[in-house]
């Protein structure tokens, strides 16, 4: 899953790199992006943004008056107290004028300062002035950044006592401007990141959360894979601040009533799809939204999937299609990893069977089936996971799916449904009958450039190259079975030369396919023997004594 990289490209602290824009004409700025954003070029229905706003410029009086500000700021001749007076006083001078001020390239900077070091009143004063101008002020380069900052200041604010009632009030005269029409923030660039912050505040989540700003796959491949413990709904509940949970189900209520008549277009949007991810994680503990939510996003209704009936040819022909548009696999990477089991079982049944080849085949697609594997929930849908993908491990190693490999093996581990065929497909895939196991290990240690070898028969270890993340992803995997599945696995790695077994010790990936291995089910002695391998390299002579 990925974050909005363009918006953190965008933003920049007080003084650092931003140019004053040429003096002259008022600047124009558009509500919406242009579409598609995923930049493919899809005939898909576009989105038509609203009509550009020229927003007036501020004039003179006012921008120097806001320049002495800054200069008072930056010249720290001011003590707290004093500081908070000032920027309440500041703000003041903001009503009527919010729109201009916020947009403005230069002026937004000091604003940020001041929302940030306001008193609550004065803040909320602000928004509440600002409310039918907030989203055209959020969806502004610099204008988000006013918005962050005073979300964050919000969060802040709500560390305080008898200041609920007050912050609420404001962020729901927010929300009833927002509610018209949510879909140009959630398309937006900026829009979609500020919308994102308002959901987790009233949430009562930490704004800089990578539970829900779209954490990177360093950290979600090892809970994906059984190395970590997944996020149980206490994790995602545990809560630092007041959240506001009404006002959580007005907006996506609102956001979804609008997404009805605009689907198609959230669906392949890459703003929309991270505003819905977010949405989706921040509702993991509540089933009764998510029934609501899920089918919307798929386009069909909840009855389609959870009851008897099937869902129609052309929805399911449209949802596979999606699934291999960037923004759309993301987002359905999501909704299988929330999903209640009844919804699961009935998308995993209805949309993705006699598809999974073809999309483990896929770019994207791949993704979303290593979602549908890692959260696969009984026997009978490893049964059908087998059926499409067990004769097609080498297939999908050539083509560069191992992850949906390590997916399988890691869900065999994890319900311990064929353990035994799942490790002797992934042994078949790398070695023939006629050839040594010894080359096992080694091969998914180096998968691509295995694979990549043209002959491959004369392929060896290659000295100094990186091994493969996703091979030592499965290798890992592979040792947690026991040791009757995994026999031809044990003797490759207790076969390799004490110059392979440091190489692989150097290697992040290498050395803990190592650790997995000495912590398996293997006997000692033949753990003793890969360890001697590594002494004899930095003290040959104690090894001779141990073997004499």
């Amino acid at each position: 899953m990925e974050d909005d990289g363009s918006y953190k490209r965008g933003r920049k602290k007080m003084g650092m790199s931003r140019k004053p824009e040429k003096q002259g004409q008022g600047r124009s700025f558009d509500a919406g992006v242009s579409k598609n954003a995923s930049g493919r070029g899809s005939n898909r229905e576009s989105y038509s943004a609203p009509q550009t706003v020229v927003r007036k410029q501020a004039d003179p009086e006012t921008a120097k008056y806001f320049s002495e500000i800054a200069n008072l700021f930056e010249s720290d001749g001011i003590d707290i107290e004093e500081r908070s007076s000032l920027c309440s006083n500041a703000l003041e001078e903001t009503r009527g004028k919010e729109l201009e001020l916020a947009t403005d390239y230069i002026i937004s900077h000091t604003l940020q300062t001041l929302v940030e070091g306001c008193e609550v009143d004065c803040l909320c004063a602000f928004l509440r002035s600002c409310a039918k101008n907030f989203p055209l002020i959020a969806m502004d380069k610099s204008g988000s950044h006013v918005a962050e900052s005073a979300i964050r200041a919000l969060s802040k604010h709500l560390q305080e006592s008898d200041v609920y009632a007050v912050i609420e009030d404001t962020l729901n005269t927010i929300c009833k401007v927002i509610v018209k029409n949510p879909v140009d923030l959630m398309c937006d660039c900026y829009g979609s990141h500020v919308l994102r912050s308002l959901l987790s505040l009233f949430k009562g989540v930490p704004l800089d959360s990578s539970e829900f700003r779209m954490r990177k796959s360093s950290s979600a491949l090892p809970e994906r894979f059984n190395f970590k413990a997944p996020r149980s709904d206490a994790d995602v509940s545990r809560h630092v601040i007041p959240g506001f949970p009404d006002l959580l189900k007005f907006l996506v209520s609102g956001m979804l009533k609008c997404a009805r008549n605009n689907i198609k277009t959230l669906q392949v949007d890459q703003y929309s799809s991270l505003v819905l991810q977010t949405t989706l994680k921040l509702l993991a503990e509540d089933e009764e939204e998510l029934l609501q939510i899920i089918p919307i996003l798929i386009g069909c209704t909840r009855e389609d999937i959870v009851e008897e009936n099937s869902i129609e040819t052309t929805i399911v022909r449209d949802v596979l299609g999606l699934m291999k548009e960037t923004a759309f696999s993301h987002l359905m990477e999501v909704v299988l990893e929330v999903a209640p089991e009844v919804l699961y079982n009935g998308i995993f049944s209805k949309i993705f069977r006699n598809s999974l080849f073809d999309l483990s085949s896929h770019h994207c697609g791949n993704f979303v089936i290593q979602a549908l594997i890692s959260h696969t929930r009984d026997q009978d849908q490893m049964e059908m996971i087998w059926e499409e993908l067990g004769s097609k491990f080498k297939d999908l190693l050539k083509m560069g799916r191992s992850g949906v490999i390590a997916s399988f093996v890691a869900a065999s581990q994890r319900l311990h449904s064929y353990e035994e065929k799942c490790c002797q497909a992934l042994a078949a895939a790398v070695h023939s009958s006629n050839e040594s196991s010894t080359c096992i290990v080694p091969r998914i240690l180096f998968l691509d450039g295995y694979f990549n070898c043209e002959d491959k028969s004369n392929w060896n270890w290659p000295s100094g190259v990186k091994m493969h993340v996703m091979g030592s992803l499965i290798l890992q995997e592979v040792f947690r079975f026991q040791i009757e599945f995994i026999q031809p696995f044990i003797t490759s790695i207790t076969s390799l030369t004490a110059d392979n077994v440091l190489e692989a010790a150097k290697d992040p990936g290498g050395a803990r396919v190592i650790e997995a291995f000495l912590s398996s089910d293997a006997s000692a002695k033949l753990k003793r023997r890969l360890v001697m391998r590594f002494y004899a390299v930095y003290f040959p002579g104690f090894v001779d004594i141990l073997e004499s």
